[in-house]
């Protein structure tokens, strides 16, 4: 098997798997948008308080393997309080840097982005970690103009 699997789950992703970032049903929120993989049945409902082009609160629920929710906790960090327009940024900047198009020695990628690179040596991870990150960047472009 390539790479090591251990240094997949490092710090950031068990952290946020372990305790993630506002991790709560939201009934109120102004948008829910849901990220759902058929074929492993990760399944996360992400919920943003907007007003006009900014996100000004963000939360998520549901349930998937630790790179997912990990991935998912860290993307509703990300996002929260940034505008449509960073969001949208930050989404196509991760999914450049899980579908190798950004080098791992890239300048400027946060820790965090970094916490995913054991993803790269694992193809059949790619999903878990992007999962919500495709479906909001899809919501992003489709719904808030």
């Amino acid at each position: 098997m390539k790479g090591d699997f251990a240094s997949l789950y490092s710090k950031v992703i068990r952290a946020h798997n372990e305790a993630p970032y506002h991790f709560e049903k939201r009934t109120d929120s102004t948008s829910t948008v849901n990220a759902y993989n058929p074929i492993c049945g990760d399944r996360f409902e992400l919920y943003l308080d907007q007003h006009g082009q900014n996100i000004n609160h963000a939360y998520f629920h549901g349930f998937g393997c630790a790179i997912s929710k990990a991935s998912t906790s860290l993307l509703i960090e990300l996002i929260e309080g940034k505008t449509v327009d960073e969001a949208k940024g930050i989404c196509h900047r991760f999914l450049q840097f899980i579908n190798k198009e950004l080098p791992v020695d890239t300048a400027n990628l946060s820790n965090d982005f970094l916490a995913f690179a054991g993803v790269h040596d694992f193809p059949e991870r790619y999903d878990c970690a992007t999962i919500s990150w495709k479906a909001l960047k899809i919501f992003l472009e489709k719904e808030i103009k």
